[in-house]
């Protein structure tokens, strides 16, 4: 029982650490989180009202509409706050690697180190996923586009059969915005199933010589976004 309440104090913790962090960058997040939450209790008071159920109604709509109404509100705190954690971190080299380490769902795999990365720390990082293998450029798109190709041929030499996709995040043309790479990934058509998805990664893997460092001042660890337990 102490370790189960000394676990739901560090959830409450954590939630109004993530709220007073966010809401620095974030001014219109207390008007969001009190919108998505009374909402559902609006709804709920007007179902209550309107369909047949007397004093039973009138409890458990309100009260459904209160439990729905706080997993809304955490849902929209949390990616607010993971927006904003990558704003802040926008541009510099090695956040790409950032949102690979924090944001990727478990049907993606890869590294938040580079696999290639020049002196100017322009990166290219690859992951594995259901959409295929994906190479995503960092930093200058002249400078990257080089590098992205070299990575396709070497995957294209270990497997001819998979589709090579190419994203690019930077400041150049229409590149990807930082925040929205993950759904950029999840866009993707599927096209290897989850055996296949951990099938070339681990070839990938096999293939791939000495990790290249991370750039300097960048540590996704400590960069990466919050989210509520």
């Amino acid at each position: 029982m102490a370790a189960e309440k000394a676990k739901r104090n560090g959830r409450i913790k954590q939630m109004i650490e993530i709220y007073r962090t966010t809401k620095v960058h974030d001014r219109n997040l207390p008007w969001v989180l009190l919108l998505v939450f009374i909402a559902p209790i609006v709804v709920a008071v007007l179902l209550a009202w309107l369909l047949p159920g007397g004093w039973f109604g009138w409890v458990i709509w309100p009260l459904s509409g209160i439990l729905v109404g706080l997993l809304l509100a955490m849902i929209v705190l949390g990616r607010r706050a993971e927006k904003q954690a990558y704003l802040q971190i926008e541009g510099r080299p090695g956040a790409v690697g950032a949102v690979v380490q924090g944001a990727l769902r478990r049907s993606w795999r890869g590294s938040e180190v580079p696999i290639a990365m020049n002196k100017s720390q322009d990166a290219v990082y690859r992951v594995v996923g259901r959409g295929g293998v994906v190479l995503i450029s960092e930093g200058s798109r002249s400078r990257t586009a080089r590098m992205a190709a070299d990575e396709e041929r070497k995957v294209k030499r270990a497997l001819r059969n998979v589709e090579v996709v190419h994203l690019y995040v930077g400041p150049d043309g229409d590149g990807i915005p930082l925040p929205k790479l993950s759904k950029a990934l999840l866009k993707l058509k599927p096209k290897l199933n989850r055996n296949e998805v951990s099938a070339v990664y681990n070839r990938l893997s096999s293939l791939q010589a000495a990790p290249i460092g991370i750039p300097k001042g960048m540590d996704p660890n400590r960069v990466r976004a919050q989210r509520p337990r």
